[in-house]
């Protein structure tokens, strides 16, 4: 354990009573993301008809607000370092792209290895032109805010955290928010959300934007007008449930996805409070517990490389097994196996790149700001 605290802990008792618990917030939304690529690797394994693939599919359907809650969370802490301590603009950007680009980088190079190794599997385009065009979109980040296909299928959230940094600081500084009431600030960013729901609703559009609103309103709501709001952990978790039900709703459509990110824009913005305000309840205190926040440290590595290490992982299942198909209980039986698999493969990137590029090395620990921007 003691090897594990050196090289996975990273709060060592800084930051403030809600950085614990939310490591442990990251850990939660890491999983999600896994259940996703999880179900779609399996169901081909499964037998058709089988009872568990129902369940397969809302499972799959409720991880994909797991990007939802990363967005929370850095709405929260990039907006609140921001607005906290004026930070010059270059500096700040200079300090995310030391965050983002080590890993990224590693991962992005063995996506195009692979990619020329394993033709049948690329996404690269085949002539000359389109191909640099194409590799050039993905190294700055360009899918997901655009139309292109990401070569690294989770990149596309990191198109997302890259406008968010890149466009908070000049919105801060375009509206002088660092001199406004907290109130005026709510009602300012309450209304963007709002004017962007509406178009996305009629005309579709980036509407997940609004988490890290989400997250801004948590700032304001810990630091202004809701100092003393304390919801008691009953009130977290069944905000958590709504949540993570809202994504099953029989709604389509862009009005359907704007309904859905609405409310997890909500019931994540009420797990959260719950979590961060009271921080020696129960539902904090489960988030604190050690594996999960280990997991969630982890967790930008483990999210860049998760999909690769599964889909590895299934690849060399059916040259073992080729053909077969189980019931329900391989589904159970493989989702343990599986997720090891992804913890050593995330492990191992976090431990020789991330930890050591983006982090800080042992001697040099990072401070609390670093500490909370992980992500």
């Amino acid at each position: 354990m003691n090897y594990l605290a050196q090289r996975f802990e990273l709060s060592r008792g800084v930051g403030g009573d809600h950085v614990r618990s939310m490591e442990g917030l990251r850990g939660l939304a890491v999983f999600l993301v896994f259940l996703v690529h999880y179900v779609s690797l399996v169901e081909p394994w499964i037998i058709k008809g089988s009872s568990v693939l129902t369940l397969a599919t809302a499972l799959h359907r409720m991880g994909n607000s797991g990007v939802d809650l990363f967005f929370v969370l850095s709405g929260f802490l990039i907006y609140g370092s921001l607005l906290v301590k004026k930070q010059a603009y270059f500096r700040f950007m200079r300090r995310r792209i030391e965050r983002i680009y080590p890993t990224f980088t590693v991962v992005f190079l063995v996506y195009v290895l692979l990619s020329f190794a394993l033709p049948g599997q690329s996404k690269i385009p085949a002539g000359v032109p389109q191909a640099a065009l194409y590799l050039v979109e993905n190294f700055l980040l360009l899918p997901g805010l655009f139309p292109i296909t990401p070569m690294i299928t989770v990149a596309w959230s990191l198109s997302y955290e890259l406008f968010y940094y890149l466009a908070i600081p000049f919105v801060i500084a375009a509206f002088s928010l660092r001199k406004r009431s907290s109130l005026w600030r709510m009602a300012f960013f309450l209304i963007l959300s709002g004017l962007l729901a509406v178009y996305c609703a009629f005309n579709g559009g980036h509407i997940r934007l609004i988490m890290f609103v989400s997250g801004i309103m948590l700032f304001e709501v810990m630091n202004g007008v809701g100092k003393s709001c304390r919801p008691a952990s009953v009130i977290g978790l069944l905000a958590l449930a709504l949540g993570l039900s809202a994504t099953l709703l029989p709604v389509s459509g862009s009005a359907g996805i704007v309904v859905k990110i609405g409310i997890l824009s909500v019931t994540f913005f009420v797990l959260c409070l719950t979590c961060f305000r009271n921080s020696s309840g129960r539902l904090a205190r489960a988030f604190c517990w050690t594996p999960l926040r280990y997991l969630g440290n982890m967790s930008y590595s483990y999210y860049l490389v998760h999909g690769l290490a599964l889909q590895f992982s299934f690849l060399v299942l059916a040259r073992v097994l080729p053909g077969a198909s189980f019931g329900a209980w391989f589904f159970w039986v493989a989702l343990p196996a599986m997720f090891l698999l992804t913890l050593l493969a995330s492990g191992g990137l976090f431990l020789l790149v991330e930890r050591p590029f983006s982090l800080g090395t042992a001697k040099a620990r990072p401070s609390a700001q670093d500490v909370a921007l992980a992500s």
